[in-house]
């Protein structure tokens, strides 16, 4: 079962929720109403851009749509959207914090 630990930010205090299965980042969000700010949900805008601190290989890797705006946004292997990635089952810890500004 993966742990995730969403880290405060100026949004939200930290959490932490235990995902029993893993799933899309953007439900779990959305379920357990971590500090992770969402508009378009759709790989288009970038609000959801996210800097994995640890446990990058608990996520599925990045689809094109989620590759092509990243690229755009400078984003680098440490960030994703949170709108598109994936969390992988299995036991780990993800450290992600909302990458603001």
């Amino acid at each position: 079962m993966p742990k995730i630990e969403f880290l405060g930010n100026s949004i939200g205090p930290a959490k932490v929720v235990d995902v029993e299965s893993g799933g899309e980042l953007v439900d779990i969000c959305d379920h357990y109403l971590v500090p992770i700010p969402f508009s378009c949900r759709s790989a288009s805008c970038g609000t959801c851009h996210i800097e994995v601190v640890e446990g990058a290989g608990l996520l599925a890797p990045p689809e094109e749509a989620e590759e092509e705006l990243l690229d755009i946004l400078g984003g680098d292997s440490t960030t994703r959207l949170a709108c598109q990635a994936r969390v992988k089952a299995g036991p780990g810890l993800l450290r992600i914090r909302a990458k603001l500004g």
